[in-house]
């Protein structure tokens, strides 16, 4: 077995990435002390902001009407998907109990959290999916209250389009305020609103970084680093599609990472000759994106086998992973490292990221390998409970109390003994480890 790189980055995700913790830390420890004050400050001052933190029903109805009826359509049509889709996952996750032991029952619940706060990016593009994939899902599982924040345009507020669609989705609060501040608002509990139990949603450099310094005191979707993309191609697969799929995700960003793995070089070669005429046909910012991604970051990767191939793609963990090869279903089986697989030239990465109904709030930077991506169980918690009768608590205390004094606890032990004592008086019982 062999794996040769015909194109090898200069660069990883990592390398790219510009030490941010400083400032944040800064802006966080400003935003606890000041508080709503500190929020608008902040939204002024980085976003031109002034007008009211709070949408209002009648910004949202002057918004929702000054978006055209197709795309509302379309956003539609993508609420639907990514709805239903949520709903199938909410209904794979049932409440469960046992007789573990005669007369000791035990369960688990699946409770949805009180709040979250779904981060809706803005910047280069009005992140319309984004809204749809963190909102609509919240709602699905049952969140109590949610609160959904964006970037705002000066003058304007958060644009229209988006601002539709987090209220289509069922936001219960929308923030004019995008960052670390919108970030802090939601994790705080600003204006009036709760504090979220959870933030979920992609963001640039400095929102990764405040939802991973909030961690500990609520819950985030996932650490985020820039999305990649692999492509997994054979013999079957056309080039120009290939081309495409990687050029499509490469304009995410300067430093979004694509990958092709082949096992046949005429397709590699034709691939590599083929990307920089398509990121050429691009608008200017999207090419310029592209074609960084594409220079610095790009792995086009050569084996011998399709095992080999699977096995190379295991271990990246892409985010995205698009496979263009014979046999769809041993490539289903047989990958296990992905945050979302995409099977067959039919279907592309775009269709998972605006509108096909599996969540496009993926794991990047490798974690594929150990999490999935935000779903209906990112927003429950699964716990468990027990009750026993008198006679099935006999066997659990005692055991109970040995193995709580092998360990040296025995305040443990203590509150076993106790029970014994009450529930079964004048009785003997050995309940020291050495015995």
């Amino acid at each position: 077995m062999a794996v040769t790189y015909l194109k090898k980055a200069g660069m990883t995700a990592e390398t790219a990435q510009t030490d941010v913790r400083a400032t944040v830390a800064e802006m966080l420890g400003t935003l606890r002390t000041g508080g709503d004050a500190a929020a608008q400050a902040y939204a002024e001052k980085l976003d031109g902001w002034a007008g009211p933190a709070l949408a209002t029903a009648d910004q949202i109805a002057a918004a929702s009407a000054r978006v055209p009826e197709r795309l509302k359509d379309d956003i539609r049509f993508a609420h639907d998907n990514i709805r239903r889709f949520a709903e199938m996952q909410r209904g794979t996750i049932q409440d469960a109990e046992m007789e573990v032991r005669p007369g000791f029952i035990a369960g688990q619940k699946h409770i949805p959290v009180n709040a979250a706060g779904c981060y809706v990016p803005g910047g280069r593009y009005s992140h319309v999916a984004s809204a749809l994939m963190t909102i609509t899902t919240a709602q699905v599982a049952g969140v109590g209250h949610i609160t959904a924040c964006s970037p705002p345009k000066p003058g304007h507020g958060i644009p229209d389009a988006i601002l539709y669609t987090m209220n289509l989705a069922g936001a219960h609060a929308i923030l004019n305020m995008g960052g670390v501040q919108g970030v802090a608002a939601m994790a705080m509990g600003m204006f009036g609103l709760p504090k979220a139990d959870i933030l979920v949603g992609p963001g640039n450099q400095y929102v990764a970084e405040a939802k991973r310094m909030l961690f500990g005191e609520l819950g985030i979707d996932m650490f985020a680093g820039p999305t990649d993309s692999m492509v997994i191609a054979d013999a079957t697969a056309d080039p120009t599609l290939v081309a495409w799929d990687l050029v499509g995700q490469a304009e995410h960003g300067y430093n979004s990472p694509v990958w092709l793995v082949t096992d046949t070089p005429a397709l590699a070669q034709a691939v590599i000759d083929m990307v920089p005429g398509l990121i050429a046909e691009l608008p200017e910012t999207n090419a310029r994106n592209a074609e960084a991604a594409w220079r610095d970051y790009a792995d086009v990767i050569l084996c011998d086998t399709r095992e080999e191939m699977a096995a190379t793609s295991d271990a990246y963990g892409p985010e995205h992973l698009h496979v263009q090869c014979a046999d769809l279903e041993w490539w289903l089986k047989r990958l296990t490292a992905y945050g979302s697989l995409f099977l067959g030239e039919e279907t592309t990465v775009a269709f998972g990221d605006k509108a096909a109904g599996p969540n496009h709030v993926l794991p990047t930077s490798g974690a594929a390998r150990y999490t999935g991506g935000l779903s209906v169980q990112k927003y429950m918690k699964t716990v468990t409970w027990q009750r026993s009768t008198r006679e099935a608590a006999r066997p659990l205390a005692e055991a109970t109390a040995r193995i709580s004094r092998l360990e040296g606890m025995e305040g443990h032990a203590r509150t076993a003994d106790i029970r014994l004592e009450k529930f079964f008086p004048g009785e003997t019982f050995h309940l020291d480890a050495a015995e």
